[in-house]
């Protein structure tokens, strides 16, 4: 009999219903060939100082640097019920041996390889490495189940990753708070990634705002601007020459100098990974990146409808060649696709090419792409079916072909002055057929006439007109992904920025999460779209050595671990260079003296007591509160999830109130809430609705736009 861990209770039930496991025991399901039993997450955690040593609870710099000769860990409190019920399981002798069935990556295998080694067990186990949830997937995966030790490259890696961060984020973050007498959050991958926030709100601070002019003219049938022919530059910064140009042409005769025409193709794009499916949410939705990922993780677990969703990889390996067109006709019966996959379906031969199947390019998991599940739309929440959407568009864009265009540009000369017209001509669609139509898409660029070189053309009007020069954008999620996940263009060094191509701060499965806790230790604030650095934030940025906010450090040590995950690194060299960088880093923390004093806060764990309760939990039934920052379940330190985060909100520009929360907690929904489009800014109504699924999860619907154009 085999004990199988699947990471928590959903996945569980899922993998008891393919194995038909209908027996039901204390914390596990069962029948005469399995056990099936599940973690909450992590059950088992590192450590803390003091567990080590009592004395080290107290905050000391004569303590420090803390580094055990051997990291140790623990139970975790709040789940130690769910890990006694595993260790007994492991225990029992009709038990042979184990099957890992975690999510198949660095995260899920450091979750079982934990509560193994805790649990003391030394029996024998395989693993189950799928990527979807479909039945057929399930089934297929256990009959073929690996070699547990096939993975031991992989949990060195996750287990390096947990012990560098804990020996980095308890040293410093204890190290700084004692020197600037202010609780300081600091973290190997969070702190070079609020670097690049600051330094681009540094960088927009600093910028001196300039006027200049663009000269137009207008020919018979089309416009031009005037442009510097040594730099291709339209910008002319004083009036006097912007004046000078507009009374030499005005009312003049001009030529036509060049014409050129060029055919342009571009290829589809290619299929998603995690961080760029949450780039593009982030673009066209405003998502956050961990609102992304909550749901694309949802369309993975729950409705089975896309693939294992925390991977790097836009590529697919050759065994899912077979199934490409089984998932294309699966697509063909949903209305949105119809068309669409019906294209790809009549195609002799699918274009299957190194863009779209490549094995050199997939480390633990292909691209996210639709399962071959039934395409079940109607059961999709509004949030759900855009992500699924992006999903399964890309996926059939892959198989169209080259959008093809052709650039027009024409010089044209007026007084010995040179004007530009560009424009673009539409030859095939092509993949960008299944674009979704934005107000965007919808701009036409004008029609240019069909001139030739040497024809003369009348002035028919000019201006100058007055513009200002634009500081740098700040972040906003998307471009913050692409910060992180690029990390070496950052780096100076040449050889180094070559190494850093495939690292960067973070993997995509942690980014979403680091962001959410800058936010959350109160060094970055959103508004609207944009991440902007408070404070506490720049002044951390201010103090700390370059070493600690360099996406040049931590692309290293991402190197580091890929290449302990793949065979090629000891980990004793990693963990050797943790150390030696935590040693430097607590030294640094004493020389450093910036002149910066940050703002008092409020010290000691005393809070006063909630108010009353605004309402029941709608997942554990216990009492709803209120503080800064949300709305919580009282019974969040028994586990229970339920937050109505205020900012999820205020991205809309509603801010909600206490009264508020107890009307959609007692009656399910807020109707005609005014709001505001945070893409857009355009002033809408809609209603906000508690889900029917006992979640504790809203969705914004019904929305209508005030004043439609």
């Amino acid at each position: 009999m085999e004990l199988i861990i699947a990471e928590k209770p959903s996945v569980a039930r899922d993998i008891a219903r393919v194995l038909k496991c209908t027996r039901k025991g204390d914390g596990f399901l069962y029948n005469d060939e399995y056990v099936i039993s599940w973690a909450v997450g992590h059950l088992v955690t590192l450590c803390e100082p003091e567990d080590y040593d009592p004395h080290l609870k107290k905050w000391d710099i004569q303590s420090l640097p803390i580094i055990p000769e051997h990291i140790k860990i623990k139970a975790i409190k709040n789940t130690k019920k769910q890990f006694d019920i595993l260790k007994k399981l492991m225990e029992q002798s009709k038990i042979s041996g184990l099957i890992c069935a975690t999510d198949s990556g660095r995260e899920g295998e450091l979750i079982f390889r934990y509560i193994y080694d805790l649990a003391g067990c030394s029996k024998p186990f395989k693993r189950l490495w799928i990527s979807s949830m479909t039945d057929a997937a399930i089934k297929e995966g256990f009959e073929t189940l690996k070699d547990g030790s096939e993975y031991d490259n992989l949990y060195q890696s996750a287990k390096c990753r947990s012990e560098a961060d804990w020996l980095v984020g308890i040293n410093a973050s204890r190290a700084f708070t004692l020197r600037y007498d202010a609780l300081l959050s600091i973290g190997r991958v969070q702190t070079p990634t609020l670097a690049l926030i600051v330094e681009r709100q540094r960088e927009i601070d600093a910028f001196d705002a300039r006027d200049y002019w663009e000269v137009e003219a207008d020919f018979e049938g089309y416009k031009g601007t005037w442009f510097d022919r040594k730099t291709n530059d339209t910008k002319l910064f004083e009036k006097e020459k912007a004046d000078a140009i507009v009374s030499s042409v005005k009312g003049k005769t001009a030529c036509v100098e060049s014409v050129e025409k060029e055919e342009k193709k571009t290829p589809p794009p290619l299929l998603y990974d995690l961080t760029e499916l949450q780039r593009d949410c982030n673009k066209k939705f405003g998502f956050s990146a961990q609102k992304t990922l909550s749901i694309v993780q949802d369309l993975y677990e729950k409705r089975k409808m896309v693939t294992y969703p925390r991977t790097d990889s836009r590529y697919l390996s050759d065994d899912m060649i077979p199934k490409l067109k089984i998932i294309a006709s699966k697509l063909y019966g949903a209305e949105p696709y119809h068309n669409y996959a019906d294209y790809v379906l009549k195609l002799e031969k699918l274009p299957v090419t190194k863009r779209i199947v490549d094995n050199s390019k997939i480390n633990d998991h292909h691209a996210i792409i639709p399962t071959e599940a039934k395409v079940n739309i109607s059961a999709l929440g509004e949030d759900e079916f855009k992500v699924y959407d992006l999903i399964a568009r890309r996926f059939l864009q892959v198989f169209y072909p080259y959008y093809v265009y052709s650039t027009t540009k024409i010089v044209t000369v007026s007084e010995g002055y040179p004007f530009l017209t560009k424009g673009t001509t539409v030859i095939s669609k092509g993949w960008t057929e299944l674009n979704r139509a934005s107000e965007k898409d919808k701009k036409e660029e004008p029609v240019l006439p069909d001139v030739i070189e040497g024809d003369m053309l009348a002035v028919k009007a000019v201006k100058s007109n007055k513009k200002k020069t634009k500081p740098p954008q700040p972040y906003n999620e998307a471009s913050l992904l692409s910060a992180m996940e690029n990390a070496g263009r950052f780096v100076d060094n040449e050889e180094l920025k070559e190494q850093l191509k495939d690292s960067g701060l973070g993997t995509p499965a942690t980014r979403a999460a680091i962001i959410e806790r800058l936010i959350k230790v109160g060094y970055v604030n959103r508004k609207g779209k944009s991440l902007v650095p408070t404070e506490k934030g720049t002044k951390l940025i201010a103090v700390v050595p370059p070493e600690l906010k360099s996406p040049e450090t931590t692309g290293r040590w991402e190197k580091g671990l890929s290449q302990i995950a793949k065979g090629n690194m000891q980990t004793d060299k990693f963990m050797g260079s943790i150390k030696n960088y935590v040693i430097y880093l607590v030294k640094m923390s004493q020389k450093i003296d910036a002149g910066v004093v940050f703002a008092a806060e409020k010290r000691g764990r005393k809070t006063s007591a909630p108010k009353g309760s605004l309402g029941k939990c709608p997942i554990c039934s216990g009492n709803v509160y209120e503080n800064t920052k949300s709305f919580y379940c009282s019974r969040w330190r028994a586990g229970c999830k339920f937050t109505i985060w205020k900012s999820d909100f205020e991205r809309y520009a509603i801010h909600l109130k206490p009264e508020d929360i107890s009307k959609l907690l007692s009656e399910g929904k807020l109707e005609n809430v005014p709001m505001a489009l945070p893409q857009t800014g355009e002033k809408c109504v809609g209603d906000i609705c508690m889900r029917n699924d006992k979640s504790g999860k809203t969705d914004i619907k019904n929305v209508k736009r005030l004043n439609p154009t």
